[in-house]
């Protein structure tokens, strides 16, 4: 056997092995009682929560904006857009995420950690009645006895329910 037969012969075919071999990397968090997971390529960054500049007759889950290091970025409580109490402790924190072309942050119970999931791990989305749009929803991680509910961040920021769009 060559060198050569272990290497694809086109991009699109190493692109499809790769993926078949490697896992994605999840930032996971929690709101309520479940646990979440997002593109880890999507998050810019991770910070304590301080209370934003209030917008006026903004929806209630957009709490405001907030202005880090020169860019005006809005904060939506995704606890409160996803019908959940929101109470803001120590573990409060906002996930700043780059997605659409566009800074955004999002307020969530507690952070987790990072996580790999190969294919394998990973679940069709369920076709049950949610409070979240199931359209949002790629699919269900399963680690153990932990299973997440793993977000499409962008079509969800992108999405006119969320009033974030242009």
């Amino acid at each position: 056997m060559s060198s050569t037969d272990l290497v694809p012969s086109t991009g699109a075919q190493a692109v499809q092995a790769l993926s078949h071999t490697e896992g994605r990397q999840f930032l996971t968090f929690r709101i309520s009682e479940e646990e979440y997971g997002l593109d880890i390529l999507r998050v810019q960054e991770i910070r304590s929560y301080e209370a934003p500049t209030r917008v006026a007759n903004a929806p209630a889950y957009i709490k405001g904006v907030v202005n880090l290091r020169g860019v005006i970025v809005p904060i939506l409580d995704l606890r409160l857009r996803l019908g959940q109490a929101g109470e803001y402790n120590a573990f409060t924190v906002v996930i700043v995420l780059n997605v659409a072309g566009r800074v955004v942050g999002i307020v969530v119970d507690s952070v987790s950690d990072v996580l790999e999931l190969s294919a394998d791990e990973i679940k069709a989305r369920p076709e049950v009645p949610a409070a979240m749009d199931a359209r949002f929803i790629t699919g269900l991680g399963k680690i153990g006895d932990r299973m997440l509910i793993l977000l499409d961040i962008e079509a969800m920021i992108k999405s006119p329910d969320f009033g974030l769009v242009d």
